[in-house]
C-alpha cells in the first residue's frame, strides 16, 4: 500500500521574488547589485538597439572601404562608429548576403547574439523550437517567419560561439541609390540583422 501525501506542495517563488533574494544575497556580500541591475537596464533599454547596427549596415551599404573593413574585423569596424563588444566576444564576422546566397544565424544552446550591435534577442529567436529548426529545416522556418526564398538561393546557417557572434549584412535594396545612411538605416531591422528577414 502506497503512503497518500495530503500537504500541498510548497509555493514557488515569483520571479520577482527570487530576483529580490538573489539581489539581497549579492548586496549581502558587499557587491553592489542594484547599481549593477540599474545599468543593465539602462544599456538594454537605451544603448543595444538594433538601431546601432542599422547605423553599421547602412555605413556599409555606402562605404566600400568600411565594408570591406567590416568583412575584415567585424568588432574594429564597429569600433569605429563608437560601438563596443563584450571583451568575451572577441570576434564578430558580418555575414554578407547576395543575390544567391543568405545567411541566417542561431544560437543552439541558448541565445547568444551579438546585442551589443543588433539588440537583446527576441523571445523566438530563444525558443527552442528556432534554435533546433533552423539548422535542419532553415528554408521552412525562413517560409514560416515570412521569408520566401527562391530555391535556387543557397541559405547558410551559423551558430554562434561562446567568443563569436555574427551579424548579417543584407543586400542593399534596390532604388536606393543616393539615399543617405539616415534613411537607409531606417531600412534596416533587428530580424534582417539575424538573417529570417531581407532587410
Amino acid at each position: 500500500m502506497t503512503e497518500q501525501h495530503t500537504s500541498n506542495p510548497p509555493a514557488v517563488a515569483t520571479v520577482e521574488q527570487r530576483a529580490a533574494a538573489i539581489e539581497a544575497a549579492l548586496q549581502a556580500q558587499g557587491l553592489p547589485a542594484a547599481q549593477h541591475i540599474q545599468q543593465s537596464v539602462h544599456l538594454a533599454e537605451e544603448v543595444w538597439l538594433p538601431q546601432r547596427g542599422a547605423r553599421v549596415v547602412a555605413k556599409a551599404w555606402t562605404d566600400p572601404a568600411f565594408r570591406q573593413r567590416l568583412l575584415d574585423n567585424g568588432v574594429a569596424a564597429v569600433a569605429e562608429l563608437g560601438i563596443e563588444m563584450p571583451r568575451h566576444h572577441r570576434h564578430l564576422v558580418a555575414l554578407e548576403n547576395t543575390p544567391t546566397v543568405h545567411n541566417v544565424i542561431c544560437c543552439t544552446l541558448c541565445s547568444c547574439t551579438a546585442f551589443t550591435v543588433i539588440g537583446l534577442p527576441p523571445d523566438w529567436y530563444k525558443d527552442l523550437e528556432y534554435r533546433a529548426r533552423v539548422v535542419r529545416e532553415s528554408r521552412s522556418v525562413l517560409k514560416d517567419m515570412g521569408l520566401n526564398l527562391p530555391a535556387e538561393v543557397q541559405i547558410r546557417v551559423w551558430d554562434t560561439t561562446a567568443d563569436t557572434r555574427y551579424m548579417v549584412l543584407p543586400v542593399r535594396p534596390e532604388g536606393t541609390e543616393g539615399w543617405s545612411e539616415e534613411r537607409l538605416a531606417a531600412l534596416v531591422t533587428k530580424d534582417g540583422m539575424i538573417g529570417v528577414a531581407s532587410i
